[in-house]
């Protein structure tokens, strides 16, 4: 089995379910060549049926992007199908993702199905996909809670129809991480040729679970992970792609890896933040604002003489440019006299413990102690 994990965004079809975080076109096209150059494997494009302007979308950006193959999103209805066969006449890859619920709960309050018509109507769909794209992504909605035997019948069918991928979705990020791994090795174990084709998991984040789902998902055997920049999606969001994929490239011992340029995170970050007016929170791992800021006296003084005291990433290894010390009420005269250096003073021992003292009366008053501030009390 290979170790390398594809990436699948769906920043622009799952991430742009988020109210208020609508695109036009244009748009859309930018964040996909944005995409391109990280490297994704698989850009989600749109759901066609669902209005002109998502066709349209799939449309363009099919003509836009040549790396990545384009996926469409369809429901299992023959016309949503045609649609996206449509939408994808100008892929250079294209991959229709189809399917419906199988949970039992969605069954009997959702579809108003028997397991049989589910099972029927999983062949009906792989199949009618397979007439416009010999790339065909199966997807089980909320397998999550769907039990594993009667998962794996819906998957062996998929796969007996010809789907190239299977998707795992945990809809409403309901499993607990060993929950989800086994699920994808029980389907490993007991789907009949399903090794002739890819797993892939989409995670949700509802009990915040969502990259620890997708990354065991990856160590049981799943060889794509559907995930969105940022971790934008419904609800609490899908898989961040910036934490699945640092965690492979940190992890060594998982021998997993993908072909994303990490170089690019912070700036796919911003950019997806800036036209979809969704803040990054602050505390948020990889890329947000702290990810790699430190005002503990304790942390500012271990990361000063070693930064992996502190950090187990390199800021550079996902364009940003250097760690940040900020000069708060916690900060310790280490911290104070590294700020100084950068301003190009270098004051003495005892200036330092004089500077301190004026420095810790102005910090307690002060969320943060600018570079301005740092002056005017070195000045004095």
């Amino acid at each position: 089995m290979s170790d390398k994990v594809q990436i699948f965004d769906t920043t622009l079809r799952d991430g742009e379910q988020v109210p208020g975080c609508k695109l036009v076109t244009e748009e859309k096209i930018i964040i996909a060549k944005k995409l391109e150059k990280l490297g994704v494997d698989v850009i989600e494009a749109g759901f066609p049926i669902s209005s002109p302007g998502d066709f349209n979308s799939v449309v363009e950006i099919s003509k836009a992007v040549t790396e990545p193959t384009i996926c469409a999103l369809t429901r299992a209805v023959e016309k949503d199908i045609d649609c996206a066969g449509e939408a994808l006449k100008y892929a250079k890859r294209g991959r229709i993702h189809t399917g419906l619920a199988t949970s039992e709960m969605h069954r009997e309050y959702k579809l108003r199905m028997t397991a049989e018509q589910v099972i029927e109507k999983t062949t009906m769909c792989v199949s009618h996909a397979k007439k416009y794209v010999e790339d065909v992504e199966f997807y089980a909605e909320d397998a999550g809670r769907t039990d594993n035997e009667y998962l794996a019948k819906v998957c062996q069918a998929a796969i007996n129809a010809g789907a190239t991928v299977l998707n795992i979705p945990d809809t409403t990020g309901y499993c607990m991480p060993d929950q989800y791994g086994e699920k994808i090795k029980y389907l490993l174990e007991n789907v009949n040729g399903i090794h002739k084709a890819t797993i892939s998991t989409h995670c949700h984040n509802d009990l915040g679970l969502a990259t620890a789902n997708s990354i065991y998902g990856a160590i049981n055997g799943a060889r794509q992970i559907e995930c969105t920049i940022n971790g934008i999606g419904e609800r609490a969001g899908n898989t961040a792609l910036e934490e699945v994929v640092m965690i492979m490239k940190q992890q060594n011992h998982l021998d997993l890896h993908t072909d994303i340029n990490t170089k690019l995170l912070n700036e796919t970050s911003k950019l997806v933040s800036e036209m979809m007016q969704m803040p990054v929170q602050p505390n948020k791992a990889i890329v947000g604002d702290n990810a790699f800021a430190h005002s503990s006296g304790i942390h500012q003084d271990g990361v000063i003489k070693h930064r992996e005291n502190y950090e187990i990433i390199n800021p550079a290894d996902v364009g940003v440019d250097h760690s940040a010390i900020i000069l708060t009420a916690r900060s310790g005269r280490a911290a104070v006299a590294y700020r100084a250096k950068l301003l190009g003073y270098e004051p003495t021992k005892n200036e330092l413990n004089n500077i301190y003292d004026e420095f810790l009366i102005v910090a307690d008053t002060l969320k943060e102690v600018d570079d301005e501030l740092l002056l005017k009390l070195l000045k004095a």
